[in-house]
């Protein structure tokens, strides 16, 4: 039997939601209105009373961001969901991501309804808080739910990924937020045309692109042609993009292909393209990650801040 949320639940999320919408009146892709329509906003983890959201928003402030990830969890209380998203908006703050991060296509059924659920509830979440996504990765045939595996690109699990993004999204009806797939190098969407393919082949109207161009940089020839690369990602998702994450990547001298994520202005990544093209598009932010500490977070941000103002181009 299926591991499921029940029908009450689905209604409370469901109604809560609609209860939020009838509130507000507003997406949160309008929060920054006012703005230059090529500032970026740009965000990161913030450390210290997260709790509290007025708290939440001075820490944000205080690192210069505009945006952010999700600051609670699947089974907050509405109260608790509706006055973050307020406190945001007062601000000027945009929820960028609800991370599901799971294995929905594990080949342990067990682990893989498990997995639905919490992508269920995490499309759920970001819906009520107004986020610009639910994020998950497709998963893994393997049994890293994170890793490579010789099925990863089959037939057969591309179709069990169309299936598995239907079902969550037919599941959650959600009307404000979008169900995306994080890039990445050893499984579907691995490239912009593969992206491409997945969103024809998924075609619903709520399933969005999260782009991540390190995440795919798996050989010589992409990285050091990184620039033409993100530009053909910009040119075929940019309508569909909903969030992007910042890092970068470094090509080791090595007998055989090594590639490091490292602290973003230190690797190959064009940042001039990735900036110009993400400025194009109209408040969808960027999203520090995978750093170590506060203030490797803060150097990360001083140095794409510079890389910007190099290139005139500005970050809400």
């Amino acid at each position: 039997m299926k591991h499921q949320i029940s029908r009450r639940r689905f209604s409370k999320l469901t109604i809560a939601g609609a209860t939020i919408m009838a509130a507000t009146k507003i997406s949160g892709m309008n929060i920054l209105r006012g703005r230059p329509d090529s500032c970026i906003p740009l965000g990161g983890p913030v450390w210290g009373d997260i709790a509290d959201p007025d708290k939440w928003v001075d820490l944000l402030k205080n690192e210069g961001y505009s945006a952010a990830y999700c600051p609670v969890d699947i089974g907050a209380d509405i109260t608790t969901i509706r006055s973050f998203e307020n406190s945001a908006r007062k601000a000027g703050i945009l929820i960028s991501e609800v991370g599901a991060w799971c294995n929905p296509i594990s080949r342990d059924e067990k682990i893989r309804q498990a997995a639905l659920t919490k992508c269920k509830e995490s499309m759920a979440l970001a819906d009520q808080i107004g986020a610009g996504c639910c994020v998950n990765i497709s998963g893994s045939r393997g049994e890293q739910w994170d890793g490579p595996d010789p099925d990863n690109f089959s037939k057969d699990t591309f179709d069990l990924i169309v299936q598995t993004t239907r079902e969550i999204i037919d599941a959650v009806k959600p009307v404000r937020s979008f169900f995306t797939l994080e890039t990445m190098p050893w499984i579907f969407p691995d490239s912009p045309d593969s992206y491409l393919d997945l969103i024809k082949a998924i075609d619903r109207e709520q399933f969005g692109v999260h782009l991540d161009p390190v995440n795919m940089i798996s050989s010589p020839r992409r990285y050091y042609n990184s620039g033409a690369f993100i530009k053909e990602c910009f040119q075929k998702l940019g309508p569909f993009i909903k969030n992007c994450h910042a890092k970068d990547i470094l090509l080791q001298s090595n007998l055989t292909v090594h590639l490091d994520e490292v602290l973003l202005g230190t690797g190959g990544l064009d940042y001039k393209v990735y900036l110009t093209e993400l400025s194009k598009l109209k408040n969808v932010p960027l999203m520090l990650e995978h750093l170590k500490s506060k203030e490797e977070y803060k150097q990360a941000a001083g140095n794409v801040r510079r890389i910007g103002e190099s290139i005139g181009i500005s970050f809400c």
